[in-house]
């Protein structure tokens, strides 16, 4: 899928979409923005692109309505086209089967999906498991070139229910559920991973492993021989905050430190 071996997926943070309590922006407009912020990752030469509505808050659990899933739908399409790049895509809050609807719709390349296996306690509640009716339904719609790259022992999440089951196992249980890729995240949005569990994670599957919060360019350097690719957000927005504007410095800044590495 990417021309890179360790591939950078740049992250847009959708504007707030209709229906939502922060929304303020027509469709066209975030269309826009998003076009907007996608030139400057394909320019700064990223290896793809995921979209996300993380402006939505607070978050629906486990689904949302047809209002998002058209707005995503637009939008994400608009971005695969104008980069030409991979492109994926995730619905807040573990929204996985709208998700993977609009991957197909927008000829998108995968979804991150939070709860694939296990479950967790998120902000919004209850996350369960979501593989078996994902994946009967990626079949179903004929989706199944869409990739599903799965958290495990998710940010923003408690863990309690699973304490006895590490994130090596769940990872492992990814793999065994037919998942695509594992992402491994810090506690909260802009922490980095630990060490540890990156090496608990390879050592229990043989499914790429993705980064999926708090790699800088200052940092990269003590993760790049331990992952497969990294998802970088906050980051590459103005002052590193998520819901900046990208900050094209931050980004060029990120993948000359990369390259370097190897590319």
């Amino acid at each position: 899928m990417f021309t890179s071996k360790k591939p950078v997926i740049a992250m847009i943070h959708v504007e707030a979409l209709p229906g939502t309590p922060a929304s303020r922006l027509s469709v066209r407009e975030i269309e826009a923005q998003a076009l907007a912020e996608a030139r400057i990752y394909r320019e700064a030469g990223a290896h793809a692109i995921a979209l996300e509505n993380m402006h939505d808050l607070p978050y629906l659990r486990g689904g949302v309505g047809p209002e998002i899933v058209a707005s995503m739908a637009i939008v994400s399409q608009a971005v695969k086209g104008a980069s030409g790049l991979p492109c994926g895509i995730q619905i807040l809050a573990g929204a996985n089967i709208e998700a993977m609807a609009v991957a197909h719709a927008a000829g998108l390349d995968f979804i991150r999906a939070e709860g694939f296996v296990f479950a967790h306690i998120a902000d919004e509640g209850l996350i369960q498991s979501s593989a078996a009716a994902l994946l009967r339904y990626r079949r179903q719609i004929g989706a199944e070139r869409v990739q599903v790259w799965a958290d495990v022992k998710k940010k923003h999440s408690s863990h309690a229910i699973t304490a006895d089951i590490g994130i090596g196992a769940t990872a492992e249980t990814v793999e065994f559920m037919r998942g695509n890729a594992v992402i491994v995240t810090g506690s909260v949005t802009g922490d980095p991973p630990q060490a540890s569990d990156i090496a608990e994670v390879k050592q229990h599957c043989r499914l790429p492993v993705y980064l999926g919060s708090g790699v800088t360019a200052d940092n990269l350097s003590g993760y790049y021989s331990a992952a497969d690719g990294f998802i970088v957000g906050s980051h590459f927005k103005v002052d590193g905050h998520w819901a900046n504007t990208v900050d094209p410095k931050r980004v060029e800044r990120f993948m000359a430190a990369h390259a370097k590495l190897g590319g």
